[in-house]
């Protein structure tokens, strides 16, 4: 049986890889991943494995991404570090997953369960894998570590006004108008923090609602955004996202 690791922690990586060598040695290991870009791109290009073990948390992402962008014919066992009350989410909705660090007990039971067949190949319209996903959402970013200079500084998310995408790089803004450059894209930040809080209005920037002055009706059936920050071009929301960001006004 070919399986695959996706875990960008190379120690991790190789210590499940033993043990899963010691349980069923006539497993085969065909490749490790460490990211959800190389996933998705090694996954589109080669013939699926017969099982797949999936660390949650990545250097890129989460490998929930993964489900998004390309849909794996496989079963998946998740391996996290995550709280307790995330782990809940995966009792509660029956989604197999080994808790760091690896129990060697704990594995070979999730493998024999998938070799007996009570193990399916789960994807993103998984109704459970959605519902787990909705109570994994309660735990976003509190905090965002930046470097300035030779120095290391850790950014709260209540100080962050805004993300910002400029020259190929993003930037958080904090209230007091100062940019720090994050390790993310915009597109892994909308998953990182509340959507009660921050709203992606366009291609280019991530508003938190404290954030927001004025709304004023624009061209286009678009609005324009007055902060409390400033900004060196004008903060428009785009007109395919109006309707919903006037429903998150309301939540």
């Amino acid at each position: 049986m070919n399986y695959i690791i996706v875990e960008d922690e190379r120690l991790s990586a190789d210590r499940l890889a033993g043990m899963v060598n010691r349980l069923f040695p006539n497993f085969v290991l065909v490749k490790t991943l460490d990211s959800v870009k190389s996933a998705v791109k090694w996954l589109s290009e080669n013939e699926h494995p017969a099982l797949g073990f999936f660390d949650i948390q990545l250097a890129d992402g989460l490998s929930f991404e993964i489900f998004e962008l390309i849909q794996p014919r496989f079963p998946v066992i998740f391996t996290t570090a995550f709280n307790e009350y995330a782990i809940k989410a995966f009792k509660v909705n029956s989604i197999d997953y080994l808790l760091k660090p690896i129990d060697e007990g704990e594995l070979k039971a999730s493998v024999l369960k998938f070799k007996s067949g009570l193990g399916k190949p789960i994807g993103i319209e998984n109704e459970a894998f959605a519902k787990t996903l909705q109570m994994l959402s309660n735990s976003y970013k509190s905090r965002f570590l930046v470097k300035v200079g030779e120095h290391f500084r850790m950014i709260t998310i209540d100080e962050v006004a805004m993300f910002v995408s400029m020259e190929k790089s993003t930037f958080l803004r904090t209230y007091n108008g100062r940019d720090f450059a994050v390790d993310f894209t915009l597109d892994q930040i909308e998953g990182l923090v509340d959507p009660k809080r921050f709203f992606r209005v366009n291609r280019k920037f991530i508003i938190e609602i404290k954030a927001i002055q004025d709304i004023v009706s624009y061209s286009n059936s678009r609005l324009k955004l007055k902060l409390v920050v400033a900004t060196d071009e004008d903060v428009i929301v785009s007109r395919e996202r109006v309707t919903e960001f006037k429903g998150w006004l309301e939540m």
